[in-house]
């Protein structure tokens, strides 16, 4: 049987270079495509594609989405089956220092991948969305069949622009695509960016973290294990257009096109002061605690209905956050030697 071929945008993140171990693990093969910016330690990344390039059936560009030529020469050379879209600029603050850069990856790139999709006739385009797309909704937990209208920030308003593109296309061309909202992933590898790491790094070298809202928000802490095991399994539950436009009550397929959105989330909401007390009784120290007020584009919770995540894969998310940090500090310690 030949081996399924997957295209992974964002290998060297976060996200992708977990995603791309487990697709490896499972026999698939699989080309990852980094633009290996310096918005974090690119150090980081390149020491994640080079354990993925270890393993016999990946193999690796460098390149901005926003090339058209460069993605499409690569698209064409591997012929992928099923394109994951997983490269973006995140971050919800520095959206508010430089919107351009969110504009150029996450709609210009956006674009060039469904493109390439589209040119390709893919069995399955899969594209991360967030969490953020849901904004000011204050009704929780959050349902995929929720009207999603008020984004806070430019990063939030272009991924929920990629989810309206997305849609157009499936429906125009046929093309089966799911997008997936994302809820504060974190774990081993992660970015530096992220609150987790940030606090850990802080308390270890015993400088002081920033708390926003008081630490009165709620976010719902999803472990990056169970969430690449989210994804892999949605690359199966591929999409069908409604023969006769009728959807089944609580998904979220379109009426008129082979388009689905889904939650990945663990559907905990934690209070983030209870996450910081974790943190501190993982490394048994404690956290000198700077308060500060909400930041601007900030939302004070997220939770997730992953329902439709597991009626549609047999599988939620369950990593509890106490286990999931101790993880992330047992990496951290090993990767920073300290």
């Amino acid at each position: 049987m030949t081996k399924r071929k997957v295209l992974v945008t964002g290998s060297a993140g976060f996200i992708g270079f977990h995603l791309a171990r487990l697709l490896l693990a499972e026999g698939f093969r699989v080309h990852g495509h980094d633009g290996m910016t310096d918005y974090y330690d690119v150090t980081l990344k390149q020491r994640r594609h080079a354990i993925l390039l270890q393993t016999p059936g990946f193999s690796a560009t460098e390149g901005m989405l926003e090339d058209q030529v460069g993605l499409d020469a690569v698209v064409d050379r591997f012929a992928p089956d099923v394109i994951v879209h997983l490269a973006a600029q995140a971050g919800v603050r520095y959206s508010l220092e430089n919107p351009r850069a969110y504009l150029d990856s996450n709609v210009i790139g956006t674009f060039n991948v469904m493109e390439a999709a589209r040119r390709l006739q893919v069995g399955h385009l899969l594209m991360a969305s967030t969490s953020s797309v849901y904004g000011a909704n204050a009704d929780m937990p959050f349902h995929e069949t929720d009207k999603a209208d008020t984004q806070l920030t430019i990063y939030a308003a272009t991924k929920k622009a990629n989810e309206s593109m997305a849609h157009a296309y499936a429906h125009l061309w046929n093309l089966p695509t799911t997008m997936f909202r994302f809820f504060t992933v974190y774990g081993p590898w992660g970015r530096p960016d992220l609150a987790l790491y940030k606090f850990v790094a802080a308390m270890i070298e015993g400088r002081p973290i920033d708390i926003y809202n008081h630490g009165e928000m709620y976010r719902d802490f999803t472990y990056v294990d169970d969430l690449v095991r989210g994804i892999r399994l949605l690359i199966d539950a591929v999409p069908e257009r409604p023969a006769d436009g009728m959807v089944p009550e609580g998904d979220s397929l379109s009426p008129v096109a082979p388009f689905r959105v889904v939650n990945i989330g663990n559907s905990e909401k934690v209070r983030l002061l209870d996450f910081i007390d974790a943190i501190e009784d993982v490394l048994g120290r404690k956290a000198i605690r700077n308060y500060m007020p909400m930041q601007p584009g900030d939302v004070p919770a997220t939770w997730a209905d992953a329902s439709l995540l597991q009626e549609l894969t047999g599988y939620r998310p369950q990593t509890g956050f106490r286990d999931g940090i101790a993880r992330f500090v047992e990496w951290y310690r090993d990767y920073y030697d300290v």
